[in-house]
């Protein structure tokens, strides 16, 4: 496998500082005497023109006296030289940069103007830079401080990531105090080139890096991040840090969705879909990142406490309660074991108290009944230093037991001279030690939430499936028409019929324009109806009095139709009227009201929310927000974090509400937010669902322009599956066969495939002897990033399933315009097409992604795989590196 693109950068041999000085406190300064300081190996060139000298070493006046090659430039001059600097880089041969220097985008027109002639210049010798305006890079392992902060960082496993140099520098301080290490430190800056996507793409593969921390403040490019917190979260925990929690954004004008739905709530859902944990605080980064990256892993949420003091207990329950934790219910068989083991005083549940006096025997005992219930998920073990404690004792007891556990063991040894000794020994041991109840619990909390966001990590909603296809070109014709008309809020009739074409059951609604077109419409849908006023300038017809509900009778619709004209008027005299529409009220008694929302927040795009619905949905404020695509988990977890879900059960006198139904319009929804980027705002409230169905009784969309030039779902910040690449195609003989990208449900005839495959077959495709996929190859290979990768294979469609015939799949290099490519087709299948036709499919997709490049390695003696690639248009030369190894690759 070849370096990282970003390797020099990170792990550069050579560098050059420009600004280098013996100025005291000066950024040129700092950055030199952190380089010479921290025991880097390579050669360090100070640059500047106006010294023979710094700090004793030999001065450059410029990069081109520099007689040896350069990994790395770090510029610490003013922003106006920079631009030039880069040049003289690019000439150099340089080709990785970190801009320490400020005066850029965030000093103004004349700073952006400067940023745009250093990304030119980098752009035209390839040159990738960090920054400007940023802190620097660290590398603790490999001796690299490349930054201006006073100090360097301790060597460890965990990769920094941050957008603020004071942030950052404050992280470091506050590692330092806690004996924290780093594997990498990396300050962002404003981002000019690269930012947290290629970021992440370099800590994923990076052996030295453990788990990553993100400090965050804003995102340039959704999809990047989206993708490369993907990608990461699959490999390797990441917690993230984000700023302006409560700064008003993403709000849709006048919408309920909008009105409930922020930027952090958006942001939030992204973290979760991404499978990565939010945290709030700085110290939370640290207490995340050492529970995450010890061996446990929560399989669930219920949390047991053993504690030798009841108050600490009540504070862990307490602060379980607050962060959503259930406390475990110990089964009677556990609670009989204790009943034996401890004290007659002990507290019969849980919390297990196993009273002051406490002995290590003590302990043991309730934490091994306590991991054996099968309704626990994890244990705090909690001690306070009374006078008859042996907190080394206990906490070697812990650890013993601990280390043969599968659940989760968490610590605290309240206290600090009495058990810091313990404390550090546990800590050592690999077992989460923490100072206080409620941070243990958070910590707790972190697993928990790791474990929930995994699993929604690992859903690739997959295509419509057996459910009937919607008519997106219907539902476009009536978007497109009202753009055509100069509107951009449809009608409720049209809002309504492009629900319909996705099939999400509505009210039947006809416009009228007089109290005699009322009557006839009333008569022919029965009684009781209801009138609602037709304005394109009235968004919440409510609040206009546009509305009246429960007419009954051929006189009481004349009447309303007036008065509702009239009173409209009056409210709203500046809206244009045109009629109003009626339709039959829905007489539901055991309906509840739920509101169904859809906004285009600016950073990420399609969101959609779901809460109660009805005239008070912002009084009410339930709602819970996730990312498109949907499927069935990610609905029902959707569903499950609002309020409101509880009241969809069977209480009372109300049978529980058709959730299938409900499920379904959600479904719906996310598949207007994929195939309808026209769409900025969708309410549909209410909602009415009970043991019937659901029904959408009113509906709202606002609709504008795509942007130009977006590909295929360029206005998702998660790929769906891409149904467009799903073709029919017949081979030479007859037999037809459906070319479709690979889904997480393909898991079985995916390992049928290979299983099934010749060993010659295996060895040319794995380059190993392989008898069938672990469960770790079979998940990489079936849940894919459809951005970052494509993987289509050939299938017999049959009535007992799906028959794999062939795969071929590409993986987008580190560069973003090339990929290294693979296929193998089953042994019986082959000299039939279907490699072939594979190939060419794949070719389209690749270009159709904006590659440029498709590159890959055949065994020499692949004289099949050779000859087909030729076929396609490959070139084939011998590997400098082997011989036995053809590298082939062909222009997109």
């Amino acid at each position: 496998m070849t370096q990282h693109y970003l390797k020099q950068l990170f792990e550069p041999e050579s560098v050059a500082i420009f600004g280098a000085s013996d100025r005291p406190d000066s950024v040129g300064a700092l950055v030199f005497q952190n380089m010479l300081e921290s025991g880097f190996k390579g050669p360090v060139f100070p640059i500047n023109p106006k010294h023979e000298k710094v700090r004793g070493q030999k001065a450059y006046a410029s990069i081109d006296e520099v007689r040896q090659p350069v990994d790395l430039a770090v510029i610490a001059t003013p922003a106006p030289t920079v631009p030039g600097i880069i040049e003289a880089c690019g000439v150099h041969g340089v080709r990785r940069a970190v801009i320490l220097s400020a005066g850029f985008r965030e000093v103004g027109p004349q700073g952006r103007k400067i940023e745009q002639a250093v990304l030119e210049n980098a752009r035209r010798y390839g040159i990738r830079f960090l920054g400007p305006n940023c802190l620097g890079v660290m590398k603790p392992g490999l001796g690299v401080n490349a930054t201006f902060n006073k100090g360097g960082a301790k060597e460890g496993r965990l990769g920094l990531v941050s957008q603020s140099g004071a942030l950052c520098t404050a992280i470091l301080d506050w590692a330092a105090a806690n004996d924290v290490g780093f594997s990498t430190v990396i300050s962002t800056g404003i981002s000019a080139d690269l930012d947290f996507g290629e970021i992440l793409d370099y800590l994923v593969v990076d052996p030295k890096t453990n788990s990553i921390l993100l400090y965050v403040e804003g995102i340039h490019n959704s999809r990047s991040f989206v993708s490369g917190l993907r990608a990461a979260a699959r490999i390797k925990p990441v917690i993230a840090l984000k700023v302006g929690r409560h700064a008003a954004g993403s709000r849709a004008a006048e919408s309920h969705t909008g009105a409930l739905v922020g930027s952090d709530d958006v942001f939030d859902a992204a973290l979760r879909r991404a499978g990565v944990v939010r945290g709030m605080r700085i110290g939370h980064l640290f207490a995340a990142a050492q529970t995450l990256t010890s061996r446990f892993r929560a399989e669930g949420e219920r949390l047991a406490v053993v504690t030798n003091g009841g108050g600490p207990g009540v504070m862990a329950t307490d602060r379980a309660e607050d962060l959503g934790i259930p406390m475990a219910e110990l089964s009677e068989a556990s609670l009989g074991v204790l009943d034996q083991a401890l004290p007659g005083t002990w507290s019969h549940g849980n919390p297990v108290d196993v009273i002051g006096d406490a002995s290590v025997d003590r302990y043991v005992k309730a934490l091994e009944v306590c991991l054996a219930d099968r309704g626990v998920d994890g244990v705090l073990v909690i001690l306070t230093p009374q006078a008859m404690t042996r907190p080394m004792e206990v906490a070697e007891g812990v650890v013993e037991v601990a280390k043969k556990a599968k659940k989760p063991v968490l610590t605290c040894w309240m206290g600090q001279i009495q058990v810091s000794e313990s404390r550090e020994w546990m800590r050592r041991s690999g077992l989460p030690s923490f100072h206080t109840p409620e941070a243990a619990v958070e910590a707790f909390s972190y697993l928990t939430a790791y474990y929930r966001n995994q699993q929604l990590l690992l859903q690739t909603p997959g295509p419509v499936g057996r459910r009937r296809q919607p008519d997106v070109g219907g539902a476009r014709l009536i978007i497109e028409s009202a753009l055509a008309d100069g509107r951009n809020l449809l009608s409720e009739t049209e809002s309504k019929a492009v629900l319909a074409a996705f099939h999400i059951p509505t009210g039947q609604a006809v416009v009228v324009r007089s109290p005699g077109e009322a009557l006839v419409q009333a008569e022919s849908m029965g009684f009781p109806v209801v009138l609602k006023i037709n304005s394109r300038d009235i968004t919440h017809k409510s609040d206009a009095g546009g509305v009246r509900l429960g007419i009954s009778n051929a006189q009481g619709v004349r009447s309303a139709y007036n008065d509702l004209i009239g009173e409209v008027n009056r409210r709203r005299p500046e809206a244009r009227i045109d009629g109003v529409t009626i339709e039959p009220m829905e007489l539901r008694p055991n309906g509840r009201e739920l509101l169904v929302g859809l906004i285009t927040d600016p950073l990420f795009g399609p969101v959609i929310t779901f809460g109660s619905g009805g005239t008070a949905v912002e009084v009410m404020g339930d709602r819970a927000v996730t990312l498109p695509p949907l499927n069935h988990f990610l609905v029902a977890d959707l569903v499950r974090r609002t309020r409101v879900s509880r009241s969809l059960r069977a209480f009372r006198h109300m049978p529980p509400a058709d959730m299938e139904a409900m499920e379904n319009v959600l479904m719906r929804v996310s598949e207007m937010a994929c195939e309808l980027p026209w769409i900025r705002e969708l309410d549909i409230n209410p909602l009415i669902a009970d043991e019937n169905g659901a029904i959408a009784v009113d509906a709202r969309i606002v609709v504008d322009y795509p942007a130009v030039g977006q590909g295929p779902y360029g206005h998702m910040a998660i790929y769906p599956y891409p149904v467009h690449l799903m073709t029919r195609w017949q081979t030479p003989d007859g037999i037809d066969v459906v070319i479709r990208p690979i889904r997480p449900e393909d898991a079985e005839i995916e390992q049928a495939f290979v299983r099934q495959l010749s060993g010659r077959a295996k060895y040319f495709r794995f380059m190993q002897i392989l008898e069938e996929l672990t469960p770790a190859m079979l998940a990489r290979f079936t849940q894919i990033d459809y951005d970052r990768e494509m993987a289509l294979i050939a299938v017999l469609e049959e009535e007992k399933g799906d028959t794999q015939l062939g795969v071929c799949r590409y993986v987008i290099n580190p560069d973003g315009i090339s990929c290294e490519f693979a296929v193998v087709v089953a042994d019986e299948w082959q000299h039939r097409g279907v490699g072939h036709r594979l190939m060419v499919q794949l070719m389209e997709a690749a270009r159709e992604r904006g590659l440029k490049r498709m590159e890959g390695e055949v065994l020499a003696d692949n004289h099949e795989m050779l000859a087909l690639v030729r076929s396609v248009g490959f070139t084939v030369i011998t590997s400098q590196e082997d011989p036995k190894i053809k590298s082939v690759y062909r222009r997109l």
